[in-house]
């Protein structure tokens, strides 16, 4: 652990550790407060009697099994973002109030039987999941109540997240779809003539959403009819939704191709095509003129209550915006100091605003050629694989591929993301880069960006809980941002574990990388809390950072989409470097990194509390444990 960082993460341990200053303090600051919410252990427990265990155990795993089939039949959209297809999804119901009734009368019912389980009657393993899942319940419980969901049911997708622009993602080759066979086909071609419906649900929603003044910000809607235009002209041509024709399995026949070929074409001229049509048409010309010139949920009515739900939704933590703000404030200062030691390393005695301005401009820092930036990566992910057994006990199968965002969608998307692959069906999951506007790309975040979205961030979490069946389906498939995003953020950190960022230019791409999070904390609760306008937002992050301003607009763009998501980076990480600064402390020369790693995510994406209890709870077992003298523990070099 590179010790300017893990000094920089301390005083969110301080609630934690022996401290004279705390002591004397007369109350908490929001750097400790923040601390302080994610120390929330579950009560201990006395083993209970076996058989006893064993009947509640039983009982509760029953309850999950059944919670996942009434999730896929009250959440269609999910299902089909993971892959599954199955007889009992009805489309129709997507985005419609019916739904949504159906789906808070099953949560009560479900948050009523969890509360009768006794925590103290069941396994340690089961505590760990019945804490999980009730809190995933209460939080669902609270998304659908009735004034939070007024301001969110009538807005059902923006152009970072929404079946408009996913759904070609979703059917494409390579993406959550299998194509194995001609049924895998035919269902991929019944999908087709069920997205109509879906988008005129969404269409319904939105104009409720004009009749009561509840709209999203012009931004957006700006973005969105930009993504559709490009869907559109790909429908002339290249287009993701014939492209699983170009390769069919051998078991099908010319005849069935052929067949196949005229089916998909027929679809996409007469059901894919005239929809986004109709959508954009709708957007362009009745929404686009009544959506808000403000940019932050402050600017809605109940827009504080909904963002307070946002943060504890994204954080899994109770926090306040301004504490939020207050830490972002305090990392940017830091990392600036760290920025300008690594800049005299690169040659620059220059003050900082300066040396962002010739990171930018100089084109030594851009990448060339699309190729150049592939090489990049191929090149981190051969350093990661080599590196990573001395990190990781276990590694999933799931392969990794590594590919460029289609045409169509690069213009709007961050410089790289993940694609997770689909449920069981042999598909890859696909770290995926932006080759959009080379001349505001940087070679300097190729490790930083790998590490997080490919190997061993999303990629690692996401795939190693699907693979685990003993872990219930909840834990395996879904997840929160804190977690799954406070991971791979901390993935990037093991890059100065790895020895990969002696590089001072991928030294100071790790450190811009970590400054875009700290500086999110400022922006969104900016944006959403402190009337800042979109320009102010834009304009902060290009003096704070050597980002180009195309990513600045794309970053901030998809903070007004979203509010809280990207709060969840920096609080998640800092839970989990708080975590392994105790068990180095604590086990000393006994703290074996590739466990610590392997007992973080083997329940999966767990709210941080929960994530914290169980981390506590295996740094004492560890402490009391007889060293075995045949297995030498391994440390992070």
């Amino acid at each position: 652990m590179r010790p300017a960082l893990l000094a920089g993460l301390l005083p969110l341990c301080q609630p934690l550790l022996p401290s004279n200053a705390l002591a004397q303090a007369a109350a908490p600051s929001p750097l400790e407060r923040i601390a302080l919410a994610t120390d929330s252990p579950l009560p201990d427990c006395p083993n209970p009697d076996l058989a006893e265990r064993q009947k509640t155990d039983a009982r509760l795993l029953a309850l999950f099994a059944h919670g996942e089939v009434e999730d896929d039949a009250l959440a269609p959209l999910d299902a089909l973002y993971r892959g599954e297809t199955g007889p009992s999804a009805d489309y129709a119901r997507i985005f419609t109030e019916e739904l949504a009734r159906d789906r808070l009368a099953t949560l009560k019912r479900r948050h009523a039987a969890l509360t009768r389980i006794d925590r103290c009657a069941v396994s340690p393993e089961m505590r760990i999941s019945l804490a999980a899942y009730r809190t995933i319940t209460e939080r669902q419980l609270e998304a659908l109540e009735p004034d939070l969901l007024a301001l969110t049911g009538v807005r059902p997708f923006n152009h970072t997240h929404g079946l408009h622009v996913e759904f070609a993602s979703i059917v494409a080759p390579g993406g959550n779809l299998a194509y194995d066979s001609e049924a895998d086909y035919r269902r991929t071609l019944a999908l087709y003539r069920t997205f109509p419906g879906m988008i005129d649900n969404a269409m319904t929603r939105l104009r409720e959403g004009l009749d009561a003044g509840i709209v999203e910000p012009r931004s957006t809607i700006s973005n969105m009819i930009g993504q559709i235009d490009a869907i559109l002209a790909d429908l002339e041509g290249d287009t993701p939704f014939l492209a699983p024709l170009e390769q069919f399995p051998e078991t099908i026949s010319q005849a069935r191709r052929t067949e196949l070929r005229l089916a998909y074409a027929q679809a996409v001229k007469t059901d894919i095509a005239p929809t986004y049509r109709r959508l954009r048409s709708f957007l362009a010309d009745d929404y686009f003129p009544r959506a808000r010139r403000e940019e932050g949920l402050s600017a809605l009515p109940g827009g504080a209550r909904l963002y307070r739900h946002l943060i504890g939704r994204e954080t899994t933590l109770d926090l306040d915006a301004a504490d939020i703000h207050a830490l972002g404030l305090s990392e940017v200062a830091r990392i600036r100091g760290e920025m300008m030691a690594v800049a005299h390393e690169l040659g620059s005695d220059a003050p900082l605003e300066i040396f962002f301005d010739q990171i930018r401009e100089d084109p030594r820092f851009h990448p060339s050629s699309a190729d150049q930036l592939a090489n990049g990566f191929a090149e981190v992910a051969r350093k990661v694989d080599e590196a990573a057994p001395r990190f990781f006990s276990q590694r999933p199968e799931t392969p990794l591929d590594i590919a460029a965002y289609p045409a169509f969608s690069a213009p709007y998307m961050p410089g790289g993301s993940y694609s997770e692959a689909g449920s069981e069906d042999g598909t890859h999951g696909v770290f995926l880069y932006n080759t959009h506007d080379l001349a505001h790309r940087f070679l300097s975040g190729t490790t930083t960006l790998y590490l997080h979205e490919g190997i061993p961030g999303h990629h690692y979490q996401i795939s190693l809980a699907r693979e685990n069946s003993h872990l219930p389906a909840f834990q395996r498939y879904e997840g929160n941002n804190a977690f799954v995003e406070g991971w791979a953020l901390y993935a990037e950190t093991l890059g100065y574990d790895m020895g990969l960022y002696a590089d001072p230019l991928q030294h100071w791409g790790t450190l811009d990388d970590e400054m875009l999070r700290a500086m999110r904390l400022v922006v969104d609760t900016g944006l959403h809390a402190q009337g800042w306008s979109r320009d102010r937002a834009i304009a902060y992050m290009l003096a704070n950072s050597g980002m180009g301003r195309l990513d600045a607009i794309s970053e901030v763009d998809r903070y007004i989409a979203m509010p809280a998501q990207a709060l969840s980076y920096k609080l998640g990480a800092i839970t989990i470097q708080r975590l392994r600064a105790e068990a180095e402390e604590r086990l000393g020369e006994r703290f074996d990194i590739r466990a610590f790693h392997q007992q973080v995510l083997g329940s999966g994406a767990l709210p941080l509390d929960v994530l914290s209890h169980k981390m506590h709870a295996w740094i004492a077992a560890e402490a009391t444990a007889v060293p075995s003298r045949s297995t030498p523990k391994a440390k992070a070099r």
